[in-house]
This record gives structure tokens, C-alpha cells and sequence, in this order.
């Protein structure tokens, strides 16, 4: 009886020190996923910021381009819509998914196409790319595109760094059970990989 005893004991013993071993290791897992993912909500944050930054710049661009005597209305008004379409989607960066993301990137690429159609339409009026405003305007926007590329390029990093860990073996169960979900990336717009062809 005493021999059956001390088994039990030692089986229990055991068992409890393989739990602990496995929930203290668990404990680090988690613990690591943590600043991950807020490096990742981090970086989000800061695309979301230079977009910002971008949308603030188009009313003062806008402005500055209507004062050209006839000036294309058209090409004003799909920049004023595209800049409006695109503040209005936000995204948590707890929701972040492919579909919203995907979304967000389309309402900015309508944004980044008007303007690309504005600044082709602004070429054809010397005295207004000759003034001080819009050339400072124009400067300010080329910075802040440079500055949104850079913050796309850090997220993603961001985002592989923290996917990659939560889906190796044996993270992937410690995110299953926490609810730690892969990050989605910023893309290549389709068929942005061919110049654009601009026509006068």
C-alpha cells in the first residue's frame, strides 16, 4: 500500500511539474505576443498618421490650384471626393484584417490617383506651378507620399516579424487559444508594377 502511495506521488509530482513547466512557458509566449502586436498597432498608427498628414495637405492644395483661371472643375472634384471617401474609412488596429485593409488601401489609391491626375492638369498652367504656395504645397505632398511609404514598409516588417512568431511551432497554440491572428500586408496596387502612361 505504502509503495502504491509514493507512486501516485511521484506520478503526481511529476505531472504537476510538467504543467507548471508548460503554463510557465505558455506565460512567456504570451508575454512576448504582447509587445509584438503592439509594435505592430504602433506601426499602423503611424500609416494611418502620414495618410492623415496627406489628407490635411489636399484642402490647402486644392485651394491653391482653384485660383488658376479655368481650371479643370472635374479634376478638382475627384480629388475633393477621393480625399473624403478616404477619411472615412478607419480601422482599429484590433480589426485590422485583409478585407479592411484592402479597403483602406483602395480609398488611399483613389486619393493618390486623383492627385496624380491633378498634378499632370496642373503642368499645363506655368503661372501657377511658377507661384511660391503651390511649389511649397507640391513639395509638402512629395514628402509626405516618401513618408507613407516609408510607414507602409515598417508596418510590414512589423507584421512579418509578429506573424512569423505566432505561427511557429509551438506559439501557434498559445495564439489559438489567446486569440492572436496574423497580420495582413500592405500590396503593390495591381498593375502599379507599369508605368503610367500620360498623354497631352
Amino acid at each position: 500500500m505504502k509503495k502504491g502511495c509514493i507512486i501516485g506521488l511521484v506520478v503526481a509530482a511529476v505531472f504537476a511539474v510538467v504543467i507548471f513547466i508548460v503554463v510557465a512557458a505558455g506565460v512567456r509566449i504570451y508575454n512576448k505576443m504582447i509587445p509584438m502586436r503592439e509594435t505592430v498597432s504602433t506601426a499602423w498608427s503611424n500609416v494611418e498618421t502620414q495618410y492623415q498628414r496627406r489628407n490635411d495637405l489636399i484642402p490647402n492644395f486644392v485651394n491653391t490650384v482653384k485660383g488658376a483661371a479655368n481650371f479643370e472643375q472635374q479634376t478638382l472634384t475627384q480629388v475633393i471626393e477621393a480625399r473624403a471617401k478616404a477619411t472615412s474609412v478607419n480601422i482599429s488596429p484590433e480589426k485590422l484584417d485583409q478585407q479592411s485593409l484592402q479597403q483602406f488601401q483602395a480609398a488611399q489609391g483613389e486619393v493618390s490617383s486623383a492627385l496624380s491626375r491633378l498634378m499632370v492638369v496642373v503642368e499645363q498652367y506655368p503661372q501657377l506651378t511658377a507661384t511660391q504656395n503651390f511649389r511649397d504645397l507640391q513639395v509638402e505632398l512629395e514628402g509626405t507620399e516618401n513618408r507613407i511609404s516609408v510607414a507602409r514598409n515598417n508596418f510590414n516588417e512589423a507584421a512579418r516579424t509578429y506573424n512569423a512568431y505566432i505561427q511557429l511551432f509551438p506559439k501557434n497554440i498559445v495564439a489559438g487559444l489567446t486569440g492572436f491572428k496574423a497580420k495582413p500586408y500592405f500590396e503593390a496596387v495591381e498593375g502599379s508594377e507599369k508605368a503610367p502612361e500620360v498623354k497631352f
